[in-house]
């Protein structure tokens, strides 16, 4: 499909979410925990009950939910899930009222959420990588603690240009390109085409700073990487560059038409691919789209996976209490099946 065609990564988002909200909002108030009157009533009067004791087990009332306006922030990974999930819990339970907000002088994103958390501008932030030693400590300074909650599982995916005929990668060959040791495609036995690596800026959030702690090891982008500021942007280069390769969390990549996520191993020729079998081709796709190897993610064979986090000031106030009760509401089991409909992996 051409790149003119191809449905950025938000609007797909956008597209999606009113029939994600009408079916969750529907599913949640016949089925879960997320009990508009916070009770456990057995009446069987009650359709919820009713339905409660047809699935074999009691859906558990979240308690301490607290009412206000609650404002965070963070990771970009986490879009997909705010624009369902967090809609649902703020339909079921009005009480509890979500508003996400960018920063005014920076990129969104890990980092800057945490940030805003520590200052005080947030009530709770979205990460997608584990809070660092040096957040902590700012923290600490601050007179409080951090509390991180996982909530979600989610994998790094590596994408080219569909025209490139490779089978895959190791997570070596990845760290050279990236810092610039392979410079073509011949050397990791794909076509004579000079690579042309994308990436965000390492600011601009968790998933580029994983990258660069896990795979890179913590050494810097060659000079040939080119950066760019958001994913929509590297994967519309991506399908005009034949040579090109960039990485994002896999439910921003793998589903997208004009380009192909890479199968990655520890090993070459020991590959995991970070979607189901049998692959989608792009002229048969937005008709079909590739979906989620969530086995491989659950089980650790993909080779680059990574918790979401709620970060939650421990501070015995109502933001802590607001922190708490948004990560449990996503541990129930109807969150955690909302968080799989918007393309991640359920932790529990």
């Amino acid at each position: 499909m051409s790149q003119k065609n191809e449905i950025p990564i938000l609007i797909l988002s956008l597209a999606i979410t009113a029939g994600l909200i009408a079916g969750g909002f529907w599913w949640f108030t016949r089925n879960s925990g997320f009990n508009l009157n916070q009770s456990n009533s057995t009446n069987t009067n009650n359709p919820q009950a009713s339905i409660e004791k047809l699935s074999g087990k009691t859906f558990i009332s979240i308690k301490n939910v607290p009412t206000g306006l609650f404002n965070y922030g963070g990771s970009t990974s986490w879009a997909p899930i705010r624009f369902t999930v967090d809609s649902v819990i703020t339909s079921v339970r009005p009480e509890f009222r979500l508003r996400y907000v960018e920063p005014s002088k920076a990129t969104p994103g890990s980092a800057t959420g945490i940030q805003s958390l520590i200052d005080g501008q947030l009530a709770f932030a979205h990460s997608s990588r584990p809070v660092l030693d040096q957040e902590l400590s700012r923290a600490q300074k601050r007179g409080f603690s951090l509390n991180q909650i996982p909530v979600a599982i989610d994998g790094l995916a590596v994408a080219v240009n569909p025209s490139l005929n490779i089978p895959g990668l190791t997570l070596d060959q990845i760290k050279s390109i990236y810092t610039g040791k392979i410079n073509n495609w011949s050397q990791v036995g794909g076509p004579n085409i000079p690579i042309k690596p994308y990436s965000r800026r390492i600011t601009d959030g968790g998933t580029v700073e994983l990258f660069v702690q896990d795979i890179l090891g913590g050494q810097p982008f060659g000079s040939q990487v080119e950066l760019v500021s958001t994913t929509t942007q590297a994967l519309q280069k991506l399908a005009g560059s034949p040579g090109g390769i960039y990485y994002a969390s896999a439910p921003e990549v793998v589903p997208q038409c004009s380009i192909k996520p890479l199968p990655l191993g520890r090993t070459q020729g020991n590959y995991t691919a970070p979607y189901q079998e049998p692959f989608v081709l792009p002229n048969e796709c937005p008709g079909k789209r590739n979906k989620l190897n969530i086995e491989a993610f659950q089980s650790g064979k993909y080779p680059i996976t990574r918790n979401l986090f709620v970060v939650v000031k421990q501070t015995g106030q109502i933001e802590q209490q607001a922190g708490v009760a948004y990560a449990n509401l996503l541990l129930t089991e109807q969150g955690q099946e909302l968080i799989t409909q918007a393309g991640f992996v359920k932790i529990r």
